[in-house]
């Protein structure tokens, strides 16, 4: 089983950069290998926006099957804050479900 360490988030916008997107993710092993594929990922999605953005951002390997969300803002300046994160949100659920009988399915 692989181990999640980085992941390359992609963000193309405007030239104003008040309209931005994702463009692509992809996860890496190591931190070194997310740098390395950084400037090939870039590249291959040139022409999708004008002004494209991308960032390696830290996993922690031992919470890997928790992170459920990739939380992102791109500045005016072009400066783009992403991390990885674990939600708050608790689902709760109960197993128990009611038997029908034959008499009452329809």
């Amino acid at each position: 089983m692989e181990h999640i360490a980085a992941v390359l988030l992609v963000i193309g916008c405007s030239n104003t950069m008040t309209e931005c997107r994702e463009l692509s993710v992809s996860v890496f092993e190591t931190a070194q290998e997310c740098t390395a594929a950084r400037p090939f990922a870039l590249s291959d999605v040139q022409g999708q926006a004008p002004r494209i953005i991308g960032k390696c951002l830290s996993v922690d390997p031992a919470l890997e099957d928790d992170y459920d969300q990739i939380v992102w803002n791109v500045r005016p300046d072009g400066t783009l804050d992403a991390s990885v994160e674990i939600s708050d949100l608790e689902v709760a659920a109960n197993g128990a479900r009611p038997e029908k009988d034959s008499l009452s399915q329809q």
